[in-house]
């Protein structure tokens, strides 16, 4: 934009400003109104915005993050997808894990053969804070010329599920959280995890939790959780949420349409809940609803079955019923959908891996997750190729998935551009602590 231009559109506001009173306590200042919100605004309890609904993050501006449809319209998108071969495509929608604490020359070459649009990384692949920074860069040393940045991803929800190495700040569980009961200090909790796993170069994290800890005997979920009402979880769940887009880190939320009520760990094998859809919406889903108004971008559905409401007996992650009906249809949302990691038992005791990917497809999820073997992950790639070529699954399914994908790249400005050590010094710093040592 010419700054003539800008110039011009200034004296054009001022005027219009003198012209409408917006001093006046008949006119108060635009910064209060729906259609222009403040770029300060605080969390606010989970309840739902009005005049918001559609605005992914309240007004608020984040380094590393804009509004996709102001850069790019639907045509160009349409475009880039047109010069994206099918095996591009694919790759984009398979996030990967890998095994150890360097980049091994097979992983490498992995990543650079396009068969994955994004990683995971765990605990065993962090040592220390440099070695993590050398890591992560050489991972995006990896990510062929020309594609689309990668997902670098990660679970960090702070208290007992935590993969960022010695030196970060530490946050109790999300429950002691939410008892503090204040949704201010959730969204710095949020916007200080954001910082520190930014600081190596992450910019997807599986975090917060909005599952309520409904149920005592739920050790899976339990203190992970921010309440055991859905009041208490959506209030901190959303605030933390904000916190972390704030920092401009992609707030996965989790685990649609809830673990809470679960007794069984989907990491060992698949859980069965008993509701309806009816009780579903009284509780479970009312947290995932709010998330969704106050803008989402990115929700991670689990492996639990609810024959009460899909008799097919497929997890909600496979599960057409759960993904296309419910989360897309009926709660309106068009953001990025990931499955829970399709190693854990709940799906590798009941389907292969490539199966269960082209299932999870089919249901209406964008984005297939294999957290620790790359081999799993490049099992999927080929049933999804497959899967294309016999007619199974069309390539403008495939276009569908990969449009949400290439749209919330954009919107986060994705990077493979390495980092430096200097990008570290918010990692564990003295600014951050003094937000945990709010907590009571």
């Amino acid at each position: 934009m010419k700054k003539g231009y800008i110039f011009i559109l200034l004296f054009i506001l001022i005027i219009t400003g003198c012209a409408t009173g917006a001093e006046s306590p008949e006119n108060p200042s635009v910064n209060n109104s729906a259609s222009e919100p403040d770029k300060n605004q605080e969390a606010d309890s989970g309840s739902e915005a009005e005049g918001e609904e559609g605005n992914n993050l309240g007004g608020t501006e984040l380094p590393g993050y804009k509004d996709e449809t102001s850069e790019k319209d639907t045509g160009t998108y349409e475009a880039e997808l047109a010069s994206m071969t099918l095996e591009q495509k694919i790759g984009q929608l398979i996030i990967a894990g890998f095994s150890g604490t360097q980049l091994a020359a097979e992983e490498a070459q992995f990543i650079a053969s396009g068969q994955i649009g994004g990683v995971i990384l765990f605990g065993p692949n962090v040592e220390n804070k440099h070695q993590l920074l050398k890591l992560i860069n050489d991972i995006k040393a990896s990510n062929p010329e020309g594609n689309k940045p990668l997902f670098i991803s990660v679970d960090e929800e702070g208290g007992r599920v935590s993969r960022l190495p010695d030196g970060k700040t530490e946050f109790p569980s999300a429950l002691v959280i939410g008892e503090q009961d204040d949704a201010k200090l959730s969204e710095e909790v949020g916007r200080v995890i954001g910082e520190e796993v930014g600081a190596f170069g992450f910019n997807v994290d599986y975090a917060p939790v909005l599952d309520i800890y409904s149920n005592p005997d739920n050790k899976v979920i339990g203190n992970r959780a921010f309440g055991t009402t859905a009041e208490e979880v959506s209030t901190h769940g959303i605030a933390t949420m904000k916190g972390l887009q704030r920092a401009g880190i992609i707030s996965v939320v989790k685990h649609f349409p809830g673990h809470g009520d679960t007794v069984v760990d989907s990491h060992e094998s698949l859980p069965v809940v008993d509701k309806t859809k009816a009780e579903l919406e009284k509780l479970e889903l009312v947290p995932f609803r709010k998330a969704i108004k106050e803008g989402a971008d990115m929700m991670m559905v689990a492996h639990i079955q609810y024959p009460g409401i899909d008799s097919s007996g497929k997890p909600a992650s496979l599960s057409p019923v759960m993904i296309t009906e419910i989360l897309r249809e009926e709660l309106h949302y068009d953001g990025v959908v990931v499955t829970d990691d399709l190693e854990m038992g709940a799906i590798e005791k009941n389907y292969g891996s490539g199966e269960a990917a082209v299932m999870a497809l089919e249901a209406g999820a964008d984005v297939v997750l294999f957290g620790h073997t790359p081999e799993k992950a490049s099992e999927a790639y080929s049933a999804i190729q497959t899967a294309v070529e016999e007619g199974r699954m069309s390539e403008s399914e495939v276009d569908k998935h990969v449009l949400r994908i290439l749209k919330l790249k954009d919107k986060y400005e994705l990077s493979d551009k390495n980092l430096s050590a200097e990008a570290l010094k918010k990692f564990g710093s003295e600014e951050h602590k003094q937000i945990a040592d709010q907590i009571r």
